[in-house]
């Protein structure tokens, strides 16, 4: 039977978003509801409202979540009721090219539920990522729920979802950041923290942490970074290459995801060095780069989409480190809030306050 609950919408673009009443499906063959325990704010669904993503209003916005099972369709084996889950936007087919090859992190055919939620009218919502986690229950693929120990706070855990995992997935899974490695990361929000964060947990010897706001700055000093670099201030790239004997960073992860933030990472790496760019552009940035300093520095430049992670992989070992006090996931937690508080986190998000606000339910 349809359940009515209260959830976060956008229903037009720049307008604030609201509190109102959606009817949850019952799942059908391959899907699931699942209880929301904690939900993460996040900068996309900030695009969403703001209509940067695309228009299809309105949107049922959360992403970044975690909660417990609820019930489950019919063909569904991977999680069961009361199962304690972290949710993922890129539930693995199994079938595509990608995951043929054994690169499921790749799959270029994810998917989401197949029925809608919607208002009280029947107006079909629009979830964000394929999830609108901003609700008491919300309707996904069974492959985007990922069993993880229910130990964790579901606060902490939920962050996975999206950014953190980003982050950490950027410099480890994309960058390949191993141990003794110089690494530069810019941007030091959410993702980048993790980037850091990450960093450090791979064993890189030296990181770097360049920002415009020295809250930002201090904050990733306590997530691993060796070195900071206000580039409000100070040429970054001068900086990193100071800081790196002449040469640059080994890996640089962009976190930005702006032209001019992107060159700067360019020639901030050392010979043979990898830019990872896992910042997210607006579709009218455009970046030119001299082809022949393209050819020459050599090395790498990849983009990071969700950090290249595997959930099925990635989530219980990283959960699994929380859990044993090698991965402080509870650093990134600056505030938990309310449903109806969401507006004012995105206003708080746009100060460059905090690195995550978590609605808990």
């Amino acid at each position: 039977m349809a359940q009515q609950v209260k959830a976060v919408i956008a229903r037009a673009k720049g307008a604030p978003v609201e509190v109102t009443t959606i009817v949850v499906p019952d799942p059908g063959p391959g899907e699931a509801v699942v209880r929301i325990q904690a939900c993460g704010v996040c900068h996309t669904d900030l695009h969403y409202r703001e209509g940067g993503i695309n228009d299809e209003f309105p949107f049922l916005l959360g992403h970044e979540a975690a909660g417990v099972v609820e019930s489950v369709g019919e063909g569904v084996t991977e999680v069961a009721p009361g199962d304690f889950v972290v949710l993922n936007w890129r539930a693995v087919c199994g079938q595509c090219r990608a995951c043929r090859r054994g690169r499921p992190q790749y799959c270029f055919d994810t998917h989401n539920a197949k029925q809608k939620m919607t208002l009280l009218d029947g107006t079909e919502l629009s979830p964000a990522l394929g999830i609108g986690a901003f609700a008491e229950k919300t309707l996904v693929a069974a492959g985007q729920c990922t069993k993880v120990d229910p130990a964790a706070e579901p606060a902490v855990a939920g962050l996975l979802g999206c950014g953190v995992m980003a982050g950490l997935g950027a410099a480890i899974n994309t960058g390949g950041v191993g141990r003794g490695d110089s690494v530069a990361v810019i941007g030091c929000g959410g993702v980048g923290g993790a980037a850091v964060l990450g960093s450090r947990l791979a064993g890189a010897a030296r990181i770097i942490a360049v920002d415009i706001d020295d809250r930002k700055l201090e904050t990733a000093r306590g997530l691993g970074a060796t070195h900071t670099v206000n580039s409000r201030t100070t040429d970054p790239v001068e900086a990193i290459r100071e800081l790196t004997g002449g040469h640059g960073a080994d890996v640089v992860v962009e976190a930005v995801g702006r032209p001019e933030t992107y060159k700067q990472a360019f020639y901030a790496r050392d010979l043979a060095g990898t830019v990872v760019l896992v910042g997210v552009p607006t579709p009218e940035m455009t970046l030119e780069l001299p082809l022949l300093d393209v050819f020459g520095r050599g090395g790498s430049l990849k983009s990071s989409w969700y950090g290249d992670c595997l959930p099925s992989r990635d989530f219980p070992m990283l959960i699994d480190l929380h859990l044993q006090g090698r991965l402080d996931l509870g650093a990134f937690v600056t505030e938990t809030i309310e449903l109806d508080a969401v507006e004012q986190a995105f206003e708080r998000m746009h100060h460059g306050d905090v690195l995550r606000s978590v609605v808990v339910l």
